[in-house]
């Protein structure tokens, strides 16, 4: 019986064409010094290429809100959409070379509300939507959901600093963590959530330095967006690295498609210059 989606679908073979990356994988690649190359994916022409050009981790974020679906932000993507797009990008990494592991968002409102919930749905994205590992926004208050779900087979993958997610609470797109109490609230974050059994964590938007200091602190890769070149991996949504996305962006952005004659080599670009921590530059943060 093959691994992977459903019936007719690529399957067990195309796994051994490279090793498959695994939430161990980054681990060990953390504590050999090699950087994590992770971008978001929507759908199987993507997700097939991004698996061949090398990405260790393709996130199948909420951000589909904004690049997919027009809207002004990530709080009206549901879980139907989220399964639906994680099945696509994981029949995309299957038809390529299988390596690649698919991480889903879990969206605004599914598992805020009750950790029955939360586990439920974070079950769905693994069984319906063939994702490895979901993503959840939030610090401390999500250990005890986090500890849940690492026990019951699910690897989590923590997300704090600049949460999408409360963008209204938080008063608009932000640096985090630049004061002492704030930079010490999310170290706290980021122990709890790693000893928890967090697989992983995104650092958004954060001071440089204090994105070293949380990576160099915990045991577990981190996965940096705007926060500089330290972590032990970077994201950027597909989007915007390569020049399709609109109108304002961040700073911490660069255009892969720049220089490059195909939407693969600026994916491949953008792989050997992480892993060659040359990309992102610790001096630009912000929105």
């Amino acid at each position: 019986m093959g691994y992977g989606p459903g019936a007719g679908q690529p399957g067990q073979a195309n796994l051994n064409k490279r090793s498959k990356v695994t939430h161990l994988t980054l681990r060990s690649m953390k504590e050999q010094g090699e950087r994590i190359a992770m971008l978001t994916a929507y759908d199987a022409s993507f997700a097939r290429l991004l698996d061949q050009a090398g990405a260790d981790v393709l996130l199948v974020g909420d951000s589909l809100g904004m690049v997919i679906q027009g809207q002004d932000n990530t709080l009206p993507v549901t879980m139907e959409h989220m399964i639906y797009h994680c099945q696509a990008v994981a029949r995309g990494v299957m038809a390529a070379t299988g390596r690649a592991m698919v991480v889903g968002d879990l969206p605004f409102m599914s598992y805020q509300s009750s950790e029955d919930e939360a586990l439920r749905n974070a079950g769905r994205l693994l069984k319906e939507g063939y994702a490895e590992a979901v993503k959840l926004e939030g610090g401390a208050e999500y250990a005890d959901l986090v500890r849940k779900m690492t026990r019951i087979g699910i690897p989590v993958m923590g997300h704090i600093g600049l949460t999408p997610q409360s963008v209204h609470a938080l008063g608009g797109y932000r640096i985090q963590g630049k004061t002492d109490e704030a930079a010490a609230t999310l170290k706290a974050h980021s122990r709890e959530l790693a000893d928890a059994g967090a697989a992983l964590l995104v650092l958004e938007l954060i001071p440089s330095a204090l994105a070293a200091e949380v990576t160099a602190s915990l045991p577990i890769p981190t996965i940096g967006i705007g926060a500089g070149v330290d972590c032990s991996g970077q994201v950027l949504v597909l989007h915007d690295m390569l020049g399709i996305t609109r109108g304002k962006l961040p700073r911490f952005v660069k255009n892969f498609m720049v220089g490059n004659d195909s939407i693969e080599n600026a994916i491949r670009a953008y792989v050997a210059e992480v892993k060659a921590k040359t990309f992102p530059d610790n001096a630009i943060h912000g929105y």
